[in-house]
Order: C-alpha cells, then structure tokens, then sequence
C-alpha cells in the first residue's frame, strides 16, 4: 500500500554536466502534473511523464529539474574590444570632464573594472557542441537522476503507506466493535417496542381487553420498520471488503474511496431506523471513525 504524499531527489554527473531532479507528491483524486524544465530539457517532458505515470497511479506530481555546468578555464572568455573601447573611451570623457581622481592610474583602474561588469563585455565562449550528442547526454544524466528520484519517493510513499494501513486497521477494529454491539441490541429494540407498548394500553384499559391480534400487528409492522439485519450485514460485508484492500499490491485508493461512502449509507440508515439510545450512541461512535477512516482513505494512492 502506498501514501500519496512523498519527496525524492536524484543527482547524476559526468564531470562537467549535472542534472539534479526534485519530485514531489500530493494528494489527488486523479494522476496530475507540475513540471519545471530548463530551456535546454524541454524535449525531456514526455520522457520524464512516461516515466513517472509507469510507477505512480494517483497524486499530484511536481517534478523539478535544474542543470548546472562546470565553469570553463580563463581561456574560455574573451573580450568584445571594440565595444569595450567605445565604453571607456566614453567614462575617460565624463572623468575628465566632471569627476575629481586622486591619480590617473587611479582612474584607469576604476574605469576598466566597471568596464568588466558592463553587460556583453565579457563572454563566456563555449566550445561547440554536437546538438544530438549534447541532447543524448543531458537525457542520459536526467534519466538517472529521474530514477534515483523516482526510487526515493517510492520509498518514502511505500513507508507512509504502511503506517496508514496499520492506522485504518485499527479504525476498521473500533468499527467492527460498536457494529456487534448494535447487532446484539438489534433483537431488543422490537421486544423494548412491544413491552412499551403493552404498558400504555395498559394504563388506560382493562388488560383483559387488549386486542392481542391489532397489537401483534402493529409490532409487527415496527418490528419491519426497524429491522436493520440487512445493513448490519452489509456493513459487516464493507468492513471485510475494506481489510481486503489492505492487503492489496494494486492500488486501492479509489475503492476504499468508494468503500467509505457504502460506509456512511449503511451508518445512517441503521441509526434512522433503530429507535434506540444505545444503538444510536454506537452508530455515532462509528459515524467518528468512518469519518476518520475517509481522511485516512483520501490519502491512498
């Protein structure tokens, strides 16, 4: 059984490139996506979908991937001269006309250094690359980054997983409990009827007067509007369905969904039809569980 809820990262590296993939999930009635690829691993989205729909089912995914290339050697930059010339040649003229310098190498210094840091001054120039080449060993690197993610997530979702099935157990066991108090009570409710009702008439007729045929009658049209054998058989029948989910390698997450509903109907016609205290405080104990087993439930993949 696995939570819909987890992280996973995965770094991978040749040297000079590395990929690092971030995957997050959360809860989700369907299979859901939130990508964010640079530029240059566009062509991955449908790989990195592909990938990640073959081992997760339901939740929402948010997948992160960033690049990081190692600097290059000095020799890879170079200077656009001629637009550098025309920078400082401009701040010499402004210097000279408007600014005080405590030296002139004082302000060649200052001026070249602002220079540096003037937008397109500086490249960086890459040696070129085969783009096939580049395109195969950027999706080789994010492909081992996307399964030791994807590996990792897994885990943490298998683990919470487990913790869920254990917690849902113990509701279906405190469910299971108040179900075969109220089926034990279920009997008495008819003959609580019939006693109730031999003790009215009683108060105003001659007991010797009691029409024993109208009052079998009309017990035994309560006895039909009461009975809940029915629903206690269905919600037994739930429970057992529902521990059987527990023990699946499918994921169950929507038919426990389903389950709960069937939960909650069968609940609340046993409590409208018993008329009894003893049977209504156990249907609101289970009411409390069921809704605690739906939150529970939400969270299965």
């Amino acid at each position: 059984m696995y939570s819909m809820t987890g992280y996973g990262k995965g770094v991978a590296s040749d040297g000079a490139k590395t990929v690092t993939v971030e995957l997050k999930s959360v809860n989700h009635r369907y299979l859901d996506w939130g990508i964010k690829l640079p530029k240059n691993f566009l062509f991955l989205e449908d790989t990195v979908k592909k990938t990640v729909g073959s081992a997760i089912s339901r939740g929402h995914i948010d997948v992160f991937v960033t690049y990081e290339q190692q600097a290059g050697s000095a020799d890879d930059f170079c200077v656009d001269e001629q637009l550098a010339e025309k920078y400082i040649r401009a701040a010499s003229g402004l210097a000279k006309s408007i600014m005080k310098f405590s030296g002139e190498a004082e302000a060649e210094r200052t001026i070249l250094q602002e220079a540096l840091r003037q937008p397109d001054i500086l490249v960086r120039s890459q040696a070129a690359e085969d783009p096939a080449r580049l395109e195969a060993e950027l999706k080789a690197l994010a492909t081992q980054a996307l399964g030791d993610a994807l590996a990792t997530l897994k885990e943490m979702r298998r683990r919470e997983g487990e913790a869920l099935k254990a917690d849902i157990s113990s509701k279906l066991d405190n469910i299971e409990a108040s179900l075969k108090i109220v089926e034990k009570l279920a009997p008495e409710v008819v003959v609580a009827y019939r006693n109730a009702m031999n003790a009215r008439i009683a108060e105003v007729l001659d007991p010797s007067k009691i029409d024993e045929q109208r009052l079998a009658t009309e017990v035994a049209l309560y006895a039909d509007h009461c009975c809940i054998d029915e629903e206690i058989t269905r919600l037994g029948s739930h429970i057992a369905a529902m521990r059987a989910l527990l023990e699946e390698s499918e994921p169950v997450g929507r038919k426990m969904d389903f389950l709960v509903q069937e939960f909650n109907r069968e609940t609340n016609t046993i409590g409208s039809k018993a008329n009894d205290i003893r049977i209504t405080k156990e249907v609101l104990s289970m009411k409390n569980e069921i809704e605690k087993l739906r939150e529970q439930a939400a969270n299965i993949e």
